[in-house]
């Protein structure tokens, strides 16, 4: 016992370095017990994985307790228990679940006994196990061949979870997620515009069809389990099996087979063709020693680039803009003249294209070790319209348009490579070892020659029409590598199993983004089509395309290196109390690393134009200080102790209580860093506070389920996050505020001059200084039902509500520093966090499924199944902010406004007069928030819109076919229609946002302080539908052959 112990000291010191790691397979575990249902020490266990012959076995320890680890998810596994004087017990079509443990608990017969059954409680339903303390959600299977989806994404079925919303888990922003593909980090790491690798370019990363299960987990207090404050979101891929099995597949749709009518409107149906194919194989190299896996799979997809339509007399219809064609040819016809083409404003097509694949190699070295060999790649690209919402509106929709050429086609590639090692050392050491590294390639090919960004707006203070060059695809190219080792060793002592971790990750990546390469435009406007053929005239609009172009030739162009990391090490005991309660409970350590970053800042330093480590600034409390970008974020370590349980009430696994508290360390979007290492110069300068420390939260969870006599189970969840370092974006150009409007009821508190640090741009304009922070400001409440069953007659059904109550101080939709801080909804002082309604996620949301399967016919040669999937939720939250600085923070975006009483709105200086204060007082009364809450200031994220509601079909026939040798394939035909309400009525279904979240614009007198006030009297409801395919409904036909 000594010699144990002392090793296994030796192994938690050497252990001790640092780590991430994901779930990828399952095991088995259970107590063994003789006929008196005393533990029995030594009974042999053995699975065997029936697909592949493969064997993992173990002995019992002190009180009967075993535990197999590493197993491949899946199955059948037949599990046999044998013991000198017992008879030998067999368990067949055993299935393990991602990251579930399956329990069984045997007790043996003598052999002086017949035996009639095998005695095994437990295991069969993967609700009720010993592994599970938080919520989560699987995904197996029966669900990813059953359930409808047209996109073939993953997140089709993430949506599951009762807590989802989008990409959104339990009101959490989506970047604060980790995604994970066969325990590789799976992320995109540098965080620009999409959450998931490929998300740039709306490509799945990997095929459904390689995809053998999925996890969703949202407060997992198993230690081994981080990188995220949101959810972990595991996914593994198939494997081969002593047979060959693989299937080819196509699927097919076009604007035909969508809706064109929404809300009882005839609308435009826009340009659709899409083309999904691919095959996938799988077999033995070596029966029962080698097999390979290997998948491909291609999406062709052509659509209108704009769902709008300018306005023209006597053209009608939801779609149509309130932007006049009469403009836009104008302002076409202006740049023409000297030389630049903008293209189209409408009915332009935009492609999207991806291929991908995987191929796999599973090594059973021997009975102790398995190698698990897998490469993946992605190439994609997607043709978009300008960024709609960067540091200014761009549309296109109801009151913006934007030309073709102001767009850009976005290319994702990736290339993935990972290797795990799975060992057994004796009855009481496991031990798995990953090694991964992923290349992405992204990079931008924008529509436009070089040219300026060109902003005009509609005269009254409002964007309407956008040309010119896109403002972030200036060279723009992000090269990103990450590599990463973890390896977690178990040891089993008797009722303790102990884990033993390490992990390192390094990020790395080459970043050009020129956001202002072009000229300034992009932070300015002309204030009317007018003004802008003004400018053309002058000569001021070709001199501006004649310096894009002079840089464009010149071809220098800015780099940013950022080199970033953690190093993790963490320690677990799982103590199995008694055979009905289990305790969990371990310490991670996460340490940020930076390596070389520092030096590379000094880089941009030394290529800066303007760069001053002595300019005054304001921390978030108003005192006084200097910053230098060379300082990085804290490195300290950061420490996440949690504890978990689960207790089977009755013994029976009826009744299963199960929860936890601790705290989870994540990591955020790279871009953040990268903002400092690129944006050094004072005139644009983003950095991070003093000791800014990377995101942690702590989650506490209580959950209970219980399974009715019927089958049926009924499982309740209640969550609570609390924000340890929260993010939030502050201004520390500006010190506290100490002017007031003169705006009659709304005497809100303004900056003046002498609440600025004084540094001014070289045209004028004061500086602002975009600084990342923490707060521990935010919380996030979350209650989910779920009741799901299984009948005999297969027939599986679910349905689960979630209520979520979400608050945080900085709903970050952004990569760049500076729009975290614009589109910030906020009043009084910006740089106090406030704990308010967060963006993410829905306040109510009831989920579903459902499916029935029949087989039929000679020999069950037709085999029919129905599915659905549904949703009814309520969120979509907003805010109404003034167009225009109200405050004179620096920002045009971020001012909530003020709701006037009626009396009020009389008061108002409107630049229209009485029309417009008569049209605000109208759009006021139709509006639900704004009418219920008039003489008071808008709270932030306040307003919700209206519930959506969808169902989606699917609908699979399968001919079973004799090939001989008792060897059956199938032909299968699909039809999958999502919105299948839309189609039964063209008011079902409908999904609506607001139509304009800035519907008065505002400018402030500098002397006086007087405010004047600009409404567009044809904004006259709150609500649009929107008439994208998320309103209508879609339907595609596919074609597979399984062998």
């Amino acid at each position: 016992m000594k010699k144990q112990l002392f090793l296994l000291l030796v192994i938690s010191i050497l252990s001790f370095t640092d780590g991430y790691s994901q779930t990828t397979t399952s095991k088995i575990h259970g107590v063994i017990s003789d006929d008196a249902s005393t533990g029995l020490f030594g009974a042999n266990v053995i699975a065997t994985h029936v697909p592949t012959g493969t064997v993992a076995g173990t002995m019992t320890l002190e009180g009967g307790r075993f535990t197999l680890t590493n197993l491949r998810v899946g199955g059948p596994y037949t599990i046999t228990i044998s013991y000198v004087g017992f008879q030998t017990m067999e368990y067949t079509d055993v299935y393990l679940d991602l990251g579930k443990g399956f329990d069984l608990n045997a007790k043996m017969v003598p052999d002086s006994e017949l035996l009639n059954e095998v005695v095994i409680t437990g295991g069969k339903n993967s609700t009720f196990n010993n592994d599970r303390t938080g919520a989560e959600t699987s995904v197996g299977q029966r669900e990813l061949t059953t359930l409808p989806s047209i996109s073939r994404s993953a997140s089709d079925f993430y949506r599951l979870e009762p807590t989802s919303s989008g990409g959104s888990f339990g009101g959490r922003n989506d970047q604060f997620n980790n995604f994970s593909l066969d325990g590789s980090i799976f992320n995109n790491p540098f965080g620009l515009d999409a959450a998931t690798p490929g998300g740039q370019s709306s490509a799945q990363p990997v095929s459904l069809d390689a995809i053998e299960q999925i996890q969703v987990s949202t407060a997992p207090y198993d230690v081994t389990q981080a990188g995220f404050t949101g959810a972990a979101v595991n996914a593994v891929t198939k494997s081969g099996t002593n047979e060959f099995h693989g299937t080819a597949f196509a699927y097919y749709r076009n604007q035909d087979l969508t809706g064109s009518k929404v809300g009882g409107e005839d609308i435009f149906v826009p340009k659709l063709d899409q083309t999904q194919f691919g095959a996938s194989i799988g077999g033995p190299i070596v029966k029962n020693k080698l097999f390979f896996f290997a998948n491909f799979e291609s999406d062709d997809r052509t659509d209108l680039g704009s769902n709008f339509i300018a306005s023209r007399p006597s053209v009608t219809g939801s779609n149509v803009s309130n932007v006049l064609a009469s403009d836009l040819d104008n302002v076409s016809s202006l740049l023409s003249g000297i030389g630049y083409e903008t293209g189209a404003y409408e009915n332009y097509l935009h492609n999207t294209k991806s291929t991908k694949g995987i191929f796999k190699l599973d090594w059973n070295i021997n009975q102790n070790h398995r190698l698990a060999l897998i490469y993946n790649y992605l190439d994609a690209y997607k043709d978009n319209t300008a960024h709609p919402n960067a540091i200014a509106p761009r549309g296109p929709d109801l009151n913006i348009l934007q030309f073709e050429n102001s767009g850009y086609r976005i290319n994702n590639k990736i290339q993935s490579y990972l290797a795990e090692l799975n060992s057994n050392f004796g009855e009481k050491f496991t031990n798995k070892l990953q090694i991964g590294y992923t290349h992405f390639d992204d990079f931008r090919d924008p529509f436009s020659a070089p040219a300026p960004v060109i902003n005009i707006h509609d005269g009254a203070g409002s964007p309407y029409i956008v040309a010119g060059h896109e403002p972030f695809s200036v060279n723009n190219k992000l090269d990103q590598q990450v590599f990463q080792v973890t390896n977690n060793l178990n040891v089993y002592l008797g009722d303790h199993t102990l884990t033993l971790g390490t992990s390192y990750e390094k990020f790395m990546f080459d970043n050009s983004f020129n956001l202002v390469a072009y000229g300034f435009g992009i932070f300015g406007s002309y204030p009317s089509v007018a003004a802008f053929g003004a400018a053309v005239g002058d000569g001021t609009v070709s001199n501006d395309i004649a310096a894009a172009q002079a840089t464009y030739d010149a071809g220098n162009w800015a780099l940013a290196e950022t080199n970033v990391g953690q190093w993790s090490v963490y320690g677990q005991d799982e103590w199995n109390m008694s055979d009905d309660f289990k305790l969990t409970y371990g310490l991670r350590i996460d340490k940020p690393l930076y390596f070389n970053t520092s030096t590379k800042i000094l880089n941009s330093i030394a290529s800066a134009y303007w760069y001053d480590e002595t300019i005054p600034y304001f921390d978030g409390d108003g005192n006084a200080t200097t910053l230098s970008s060379s300082k990085l974020p804290s490195s300290d370590a950061l420490f996440s102790p949690r504890v978990g349980f689960n207790w089977d009430v009755l013994g029976n696994s009826s009744l299963q209580f199960r929860g936890g508290t601790g705290i989870f360390t994540g990591r955020l979007p790279f871009v953040w860093i990268g903002n400092q290492v690129a944006n050094v110069n004072a005139d644009f300068y983003t950095s991070t506070a003093d000791n800014f420390k990377f995101p942690q939260v702590w989650k506490t969870s209580f959950g209970a389920d219980y399974k009715f006599e019927d089958g049926l189970v009924a499982t309740a969840d209640f969550s609570y996050s609390k924000d340890i370092n929260g993010m939030m974006v502050r201004n520390y150009s500006l010190n506290k505020p100490t002017g007031v409007l003169d705006g009659g009821a709304d005497t809100r508190a303004i900056y003046l001059s002498s609440d600025r640090n004084g540094i001014n741009q070289p045209w004028g304009q004061p500086i602002n200084s975009y600084i990342f922070t923490n707060t521990d400001k935010g919380h996030q409440f979350n209650m989910s039902y779920k009741l799901q069953k299984r009948w005999d007659n297969n027939l599986n059904a679910s349905i689960a509500y979630n209520y979520l109550v979400s608050k945080d101080a900085n709903s970050i939709e952004a990569e760049i520093t500076s729009d975290a801080y614009d589109r910030n909804p906020t009043i009084g002082n910006v740089n106090i966090p406030n704990e308010s309604n967060s963006l993410y996620g829905d306040k109510h949301r009831i989920v579903g499924a459902a499916s029935k399967n029949w087989t039929y016919g000679q020999s069950d040669k037709w085999n029919t199944t129905i599915s659905a999937f549904y949703e009814y939720a309520q969120g979509g939250r907003f805010s109404y902010t003034y167009s225009g600085d109200i405050n004179n923070d620096g920002s045009s975006l971020n001012d909530l406004i003020y709701i006037p009483t009626s009396s009020e709105v009389t008061a108002m200086n409107f630049s229209g007069g009485a029309s417009q204060a008569s049209a605000f007082e109208s759009f006021i009364q139709q509006d639900d928030y704004l009418s219920a809450n008039r003489g008071s200031y808008m709270e932030k994220y306040a307003a919700l819109s209206p519930w959506r509601g969808r169902w989606d079909v699917k609908f699979l026939q399968d001919l079973k076919l004799n090939v001989g040798n008792d060897k059956t394939n199938h032909i299968q035909f699909s039809i999958d229609v999502l919105n299948l309400g839309n189609l039964l009525n063209s008011d079902w279904g409908v999904v609506q946002y607001p139509t304009n979240r800035q519907p008065i614009a505002v400018s402030v007198d500098p002397v006086t302080k007087v405010p004047t006030y600009s409404f567009n009297e044809s904004q006259t409801r709150t609500f649009t539908n929107d008439f994208s395919l998320l309103s209508r409904w879609q339907m595609q036909f596919g074609l597979r052959y399984i062998f």
